[in-house]
C-alpha cells in the first residue's frame, strides 16, 4: 500500500465520523492555542529585555558621577584624598576609550525656578517652585534611560521645547493616563544668578524663558522633573555660574558636567566597564544586579508557561489515542477486509498513523492561529494597563520558531498518541477482525 492510499483511507475515515473528528481536532487546536499564546507572551517579555541586554542600551547603561578621591588611587590631576574629581570633556573622552564602551553621553543638571507651568486638575493656579532641568544629548535617545510616555522628546538642538516627568503630573493633580493634557502647554523657567550692588546684600536675578511641553517621560538620567537638550541646560548653567560666587550658592557646581551615561556593549560587559571607570576615580551605578535577577525570573516564567502548554498538548495526544482506540473497535470488519485482500500489518499501521498525523497537523495549524489571536488580545489588555500606569507599551511578536513548533509539536504528539491504537489495529488477525466485526 502506498502512502497516498493510506492518506485517502484516513481521510475517508475522518469524513465518516465528522463529530468525533471535530472534537478530537478541537482538543488538539485548543492545546496548541494555549501553548502558542503562552510562548508568544513569554517570548515577547524575554525579547524586550534581552535584546537590550545583548545589544547595549538603557538597560546596560552605567550612571557616572564625580566622586571623592580615595587614598592610593592614581589620579590624573594628582588630587588629594577627599577632594572631588570633576567631570568634563576630558573625563568623557578617557571613559570612551575603555574597551567595550559603546557610547558616552553627557548629562548636565541645573537648578531652575518653574513659574506656573499649568493649572492644576481642579483649576487653581500652581504655585511657583524650584526644581532642576536635566540636559542630555537627545540626538541618540535610544541609548538614554528615557522612556516617552506621551508626545515626543524635544528636538536635539531646540531651545524652546521641554519634556516633563511623571512627578510634575502629580504636582498638577493628574495621573499618568491624563498625560496628554500637559502636552502642548507652556512652562516658564528661570535660571538664577547671584549679584550684589554696592553696600547691598546679594540678590538673585532670573533669566526667564518660555518652553513648550512636547512630551511626558520617565527618565533616570537625572533627578530633575524637566528634560531638555544639552545646549539648553548649558545656557542655564552658564547664566548661573556667571554670578558673583560662580553659581555655588545656587547649586550650579564646579564640574562642567553633572554626570555621564556610559553605555556598555552588553550587560555581560557592564561589570568590567564599571571597574575600569572606578579605577579612573569616578562613582558608578548600574542596574546589573536587578537585570540579572530579571533574566533569571524570565527563565523561570518561560519554563512554567512552556510546561503548562506542553501538559495541554499531552492531554490532547491522549484524546487522540482514545479516539483512535474507539475507531479500532468500530472498524474491525474494515481492518479484516483490508487484510483479507492482501494488506499487511504495516499497511494497516500506516492508515492509522496517517490519520493521527492529519488530525494533529490540522489541529496544530488551527491552534497556532487561535493562539496568535489570543496573544494579540492579551497584548491589547496589557498595553491598556501599561498606558494607565504611565509605562511604555509592548508589541507582541509571533516568531517563526513558535509557529513551526506549534504545528510540528501537535503533529508529533498526535503521532505518538496514535502509535498504540495503530499497532493494535495492525496486529489484529484478519479472521478475528471479520468475525468480531
Amino acid at each position: 500500500m502506498r502512502w497516498r492510499d493510506a492518506l485517502e483511507l484516513a481521510a475517508r475515515s475522518v469524513l465518516r465520523r465528522p463529530g468525533r473528528a471535530a472534537l478530537t481536532l478541537l482538543s488538539v487546536a485548543l492545546a496548541t492555542a494555549l501553548l502558542t499564546a503562552l510562548l508568544t507572551i513569554a517570548d515577547t517579555a524575554e525579547t524586550r529585555v534581552l535584546d537590550e541586554l545583548a545589544e547595549g542600551g538603557p538597560i546596560s547603561a552605567i550612571q557616572v558621577a564625580a566622586a571623592e578621591a580615595q587614598p592610593g588611587q592614581v589620579e590624573q590631576d594628582d588630587l588629594d584624598a577627599g577632594e572631588e574629581k570633576d567631570l568634563d570633556e576630558a573625563a568623557a573622552q578617557a571613559i570612551a576609550e575603555i574597551p567595550d564602551v559603546r557610547a558616552v553621553l553627557p548629562v548636565l543638571t541645573t537648578p531652575v525656578f518653574v513659574d506656573r507651568p499649568a493649572e492644576q486638575a481642579d483649576g487653581t493656579p500652581l504655585d511657583p517652585f524650584q526644581d532642576e532641568i536635566v540636559g542630555v544629548d537627545l540626538s541618540r535617545p535610544g541609548l538614554l534611560p528615557v522612556t516617552v510616555l506621551e508626545g515626543r522628546l524635544p528636538a536635539p538642538s531646540s531651545l524652546t521645547e521641554v519634556a516633563v516627568s511623571q512627578q510634575l503630573l502629580e504636582r498638577l493633580g493628574l495621573d499618568p493616563a491624563q498625560a496628554d493634557q500637559v502636552v502642548g502647554t507652556e512652562v516658564r523657567l528661570a535660571a538664577g544668578r547671584l549679584f550684589a550692588e554696592a553696600d547691598e546684600p546679594p540678590q538673585v536675578r532670573g533669566r526667564w524663558v518660555r518652553l513648550q511641553v512636547v512630551g511626558v517621560v520617565a527618565q533616570e538620567a537625572g533627578t530633575g522633573q524637566l528634560l531638555v537638550p544639552l545646549e539648553q541646560a548649558q545656557a542655564a548653567r552658564d547664566w548661573t555660574r556667571s554670578g558673583i560666587d560662580g553659581g555655588e550658592q545656587l547649586g550650579a557646581g564646579a564640574s562642567d558636567l553633572t554626570g555621564l551615561v556610559v553605555v556598555a556593549e552588553g550587560i555581560d560587559q557592564v561589570s568590567e566597564v564599571r571597574a575600569a571607570i572606578d579605577d579612573i576615580g569616578y562613582a558608578t551605578s548600574a542596574p546589573e544586579n536587578v537585570v540579572a535577577s530579571v533574566r533569571n525570573y524570565l527563565g523561570v516564567v518561560d519554563i512554567v508557561l512552556t510546561s503548562v502548554g506542553a501538559i495541554a498538548l499531552v492531554v490532547a495526544a491522549l484524546g487522540i489515542a482514545n479516539a483512535l482506540l474507539a475507531a479500532v473497535r468500530e472498524r474491525q470488519r474494515e481492518i479484516g477486509v483490508l487484510k483479507a485482500i492482501g494488506a499487511r500489518d504495516r499497511d494497516v499501521l500506516a492508515v492509522f498513523v496517517v490519520e493521527a498525523g492529519v488530525l494533529g497537523f490540522l489541529g496544530g495549524a488551527l491552534g497556532t492561529a487561535m493562539g496568535a489571536a489570543v496573544a494579540g488580545g492579551v497584548g491589547e489588555l496589557v498595553n491598556r494597563y501599561l498606558v494607565e500606569q504611565g509605562l511604555a507599551t509592548v508589541s507582541l511578536r509571533l516568531s517563526p520558531p513558535i509557529i513551526v513548533g506549534g504545528v510540528l509539536g501537535a503533529t508529533v504528539l498526535a503521532l505518538v498518541g496514535g502509535v498504540v491504537p495503530a499497532w493494535r489495529a495492525a496486529r489484529l488477525p484478519a479472521r478475528d477482525a471479520v468475525v468480531g466485526g
